[in-house]
């Protein structure tokens, strides 16, 4: 059956799934308020924009500035990434990941990220599946991070900084 031009502007006239969690509509992800930039290490931050706590990852803008490191770490699913703003790389490959591009990276890939000091400002959109496992330079695992400790890192900061300790609901799922 073929629509008409202004049937095909009617909206669906049923209701969503009844255990369908609402949509996460974020206008700013890249936000004004420096206070929703969760700190990760010395120059790096992090933006949620979804904590999927019922599948196990995480959305998120990582931000850093100047020059900055995100330790050595491996993840046991794949990571998606896209790039913002400036550029990055890491140290265990020859390749650069510049603004507009877009990096994939195969479960099982140990890597350590890093911007370089002559880029003023890195932001790159990743979603993170699973883990990150940080470990040594001979693999020896030092801590990690799961969906369930960004929220808590989330909670903890926007606490601090005036926001609420409840902010980061709007990020969960």
């Amino acid at each position: 059956m073929t629509e008409t031009a202004d049937e095909k502007r009617v909206p669906y006239r049923h209701p969503q799934p009844e255990f369908s969690p609402p949509e996460i509509v974020i206008p700013d992800a890249v936000p004004r308020d420096e206070r929703v930039w969760v700190p990760q290490a010395e120059n790096v931050w992090f933006r949620p924009l979804c904590l999927s706590a019922s599948r196990g990852y995480w959305q998120n803008i990582l931000r850093v500035r100047k020059s900055g490191v995100l330790s050595r770490h491996r993840h046991p699913q794949p990571v998606h990434g896209f790039v913002l703003k400036g550029r990055w790389r890491y140290l265990e490959h020859d390749w650069v990941a510049t603004e507009g591009g877009y990096v994939y990276e195969a479960p099982g890939e140990t890597h350590t990220l890093v911007v370089d000091s002559d880029v003023e400002e890195m932001m790159t959109l990743f979603q993170v599946n699973g883990a990150m496992i940080y470990v040594d330079p001979d693999g020896k695992v030092q801590g990690y991070e799961d969906v369930f400790t960004k929220i808590e890192m989330c909670k903890a900061h926007y606490a601090k900084v005036g926001l609420g300790a409840d902010y980061v609901e709007r990020f969960i799922r």
